[in-house]
């Protein structure tokens, strides 16, 4: 007995927050899947996502099958003071960095918050079409990322396109795993 191939991704496009809105339980079941956290996650992210979609310079790509499923999702914003993560990010620059190292990465950034491909549907380029068509037009002279440390699809796409290491083997409050902080310089070469 052989698996049923794969749906194939048919579109990559922007959505708008109240498109995402409509579709928000589904991109977050993709988060919880490709992340490979427990079913109930998915409640739990739901109204973070929803807060997000409210700040300065949010945008969002998804990508969608041929069942017009979402195969992939991506958002982010402008990175402020005052955010979680920023504060977050900026105690750990402060902590490793001269305090101009830390402002010329926080001045002025976009926080790519999500970029996540269902595990169904990875390999094929889709995480890079979200990627470059999230950042093509985001606001901001730098990007900026976390991601858990080790070797994975992800690292290696955030590698093929520029990212460099702004921290590494960092703790985020309330989370035990060390992940690393990426960036780099807006825009992306096509």
């Amino acid at each position: 007995m052989t698996a049923a191939p794969s749906p194939r991704c048919e579109r990559v496009v922007e959505l708008s927050a109240d498109e995402l809105r409509a579709r928000l339980p589904e991109a977050v079941r993709v988060y919880v899947t490709a992340m490979g956290y427990p079913r109930w996650a998915t409640q739990q992210r739901i109204p973070i996502w929803s807060a997000h979609m409210s700040r300065a310079g949010w945008r969002c790509v998804a990508a969608f099958n041929e069942r017009d499923e979402l195969s992939g999702i991506g958002y982010g914003y402008s990175g402020a003071t005052g955010q979680w993560w920023h504060e977050q990010v900026r105690r750990g620059m402060l902590e490793r960095l001269p305090e101009r190292r830390a402002r010329e990465w926080l001045d002025d950034y976009f926080e790519l918050t999500e970029l996540h491909v269902h595990p169904e549907t990875q390999g094929q380029g889709l995480g890079e079409s979200i990627l470059r068509r999230l950042l093509a037009s985001a606001p901001g002279t730098n990007v900026l990322l976390s991601t858990p440390e080790g070797p994975t699809r992800a690292w290696r796409l955030y590698r093929r396109v520029g990212f460099v290491d702004v921290l590494r083997d960092y703790r985020f409050s309330g989370d035990p795993r060390p992940f690393a902080v990426l960036g780099r310089t807006l825009p992306l070469d096509t």
